[in-house]
């Protein structure tokens, strides 16, 4: 196993879903239903539903795809975002 590896996406996941709108949701759901329990089951099973998923295609598409060329359209679609989320801010 690759501990650095494993470290590093769990870091990354970890800061990248802190306040985003599926654990805002998850709260709410725990703050208005009857099982917490059953909304931590069910938002769990949905991350690692969507992470198999993800790593799924991500691994087909990379024994097409050159790793170099990933890095780039990932860093170039990062910037695009960027740019279209700053124009069109209020």
């Amino acid at each position: 196993m690759d501990w650095k590896l494993l470290a590093s996406t769990f870091g990354l996941i970890f800061l990248a879903e802190l306040g985003d709108k599926t654990q805002l949701a998850t709260f709410g759901l725990a703050a208005g239903g009857s099982s917490r329990l059953a909304v931590f089951l069910g938002a769990s099973l949905a991350l690692v539903a969507t992470t198999a998923l993800a790593v799924l295609l991500g691994d087909a598409v990379a024994r097409v795809v050159p790793e170099v060329w990933l890095r780039r359209g990932a860093g170039v679609l990062f910037v695009v975002l960027g740019v279209v989320f700053v124009a069109t801010a209020d």
